[in-house]
């Protein structure tokens, strides 16, 4: 039978807009309060997407938040009309009203945790959607996302879907964005690593002191043992609190990994001698690159500027493996000598493509923030909801689509307008009839 590795990339929503609002996240606070161009954002996506489709990869498609959330605003006691509410919020709350626009449901690294059918216990492939408690516009995401999830991966043979982790900082939890998994082949059982930033129980144990740590140790335990994963299969890696510091928000800012390639910034983890024996331990027998970039070669800001670890590493069907990369990485010297020297050195990595996604790395999310890996068999991709794979006639159809709704410009002002939920609903109304999703929204159900 056939495995593959899908990804599933988040289409970027109709209120895609530039609000600051991830502190630690240092591409979203410096281009904080520009105008974002929605229309613009959603097509580089869809053109990244059918990149990957050309390259002979599988491609899927995740859906956007309903926003504005109006009933969180409501419960946070603004009252009256749509138009009401968000008067009253723009006045007296704004950074309240920009979190409840948020878009960021786009980076679906952080939808979910997901380990395929090889590695748990009932051969199934499990998902645990973030609880993402570490920033309130990012909180309201959970309860959706196992919504949508559903509609993409149906029924219960194949696929097990789990509550979100307490909503607690203790068990903050930041999905994919913190999670890779080594495996020989996609088919065969694999080692997954979770990458925490701190403790949320042992506080004698090391920790950032400047921005906080969105991952718990206790959190990456507790989807193990959900998701049913043998123990000795499992790798539990300290984020370097120091790189935290200075803006590497998530672990796949700083490292990626497909298959048997782990790609890390020397600076990446706090015991990385430690860590990386455990992996060899368990990843046992056969071949495994772990490719250490060097601080001397690439500096932590040129890698936090370009986002060269938030590339998306592929194998491609000829067996080679590829990076698909941010222009961000070829427009900065150092990163684009390193990647020119990378396809030479004698690993999987022979080839490098560079994408421009620049509405979401000015948000800060690159090309690796926008997709949600899930290894599948041949019989559970059938059981996949087709209406949500790409092929051209959905291509054109979702570009079409966005033309219709999508604004090309927006800005905070614009936030306070009851017209753009209007617009809003009647996009995502329309998009869960294009993919067959159902009453997945609040404003459906």
């Amino acid at each position: 039978m056939k495995h593959f590795e899908v990804n599933f990339d988040g289409l970027v929503g109709p209120t895609h807009n530039y609000a600051g609002l991830s502190y630690g996240n240092v591409a979203s606070q410096n281009n904080a309060n520009e105008a974002s161009n929605p229309r613009e954002a959603v097509k580089q996506g869809l053109v990244k997407m059918k990149a990957l489709t050309e390259l002979g990869m599988i491609q899927g498609v995740l859906a956007p938040q309903e926003r504005p959330d109006l009933a969180t605003l409501r419960r946070l006691g603004f009252s009256g009309s749509d138009a009401s509410v968000l008067a009253q919020a723009a006045a007296q709350a704004p950074a309240v009203l920009a979190a409840c626009y948020s878009a960021s449901s786009m980076w679906t690294a952080n939808a979910a945790t997901v380990s395929p059918s090889a590695d748990t216990q009932d051969g199934r492939v499990h998902f645990t959607p973030a609880n993402l408690t570490n920033k309130f516009h990012r909180s309201l995401e959970p309860e959706v996302t196992g919504r949508i999830l559903r509609a993409v991966f149906p029924g219960e043979t194949h696929f097990c879907h789990h509550l979100h982790l307490p909503e607690n900082d203790h068990f903050g939890d930041e999905g994919a964005a913190n999670h890779t998994r080594l495996c020989r082949d996609y088919g065969q059982a694999g080692v997954e690593l979770f990458v925490y930033g701190r403790s949320a129980f042992d506080l004698s144990r090391s920790a950032p002191t400047r921005y906080p740590a969105r991952q718990t140790l206790e959190a990456s335990q507790a989807v193990a043992r959900l998701h049913g994963l043998d123990e000795e299969r499992c790798v539990f890696i300290q984020q370097n609190p120091a790189v935290i510091d200075q803006g590497v928000f998530h672990n796949d800012v700083i490292a990626v990994g497909n298959q048997n390639v782990l790609f890390y910034h020397q600076q990446a983890f706090l015991d990385t001698q430690g860590a990386l024996d455990e992996v060899r331990r368990k990843f046992g027998e056969g071949e495994l690159h772990l490719i250490e970039v060097p601080s001397a070669e690439v500096g932590l800001q040129d890698a936090v500027h370009s986002y060269l670890f938030n590339t998306q590493i592929l194998t491609l069907p000829s067996g080679e493996m590829a990076i698909i990369a941010p222009t961000e990485c070829r427009d900065t010297p150092a990163v684009a000598a390193y990647l020119g020297q990378l396809v030479q050195q004698g690993t999987p990595i022979r080839q490098v493509h560079f994408m421009d996604v620049k509405q979401s790395m000015r948000n800060g999310g690159g090309p690796a923030c926008l997709r949600l890996r899930v290894a599948l068999s041949e019989q559970e991709l059938a059981a996949v909801n087709p209406a949500c794979l790409l092929n051209e006639a959905l291509f054109v159809r979702l570009n079409q689509w966005a033309d219709q709704h999508y604004r090309d410009r927006l800005s905070f002002d614009d936030l306070r307008d009851p017209a753009l939920v209007g617009e809003s609903r009647a996009a995502l109304d329309e998009l869960t009839q294009i993919l067959k999703l159902g009453a997945i929204y609040p404003f459906q159900r």
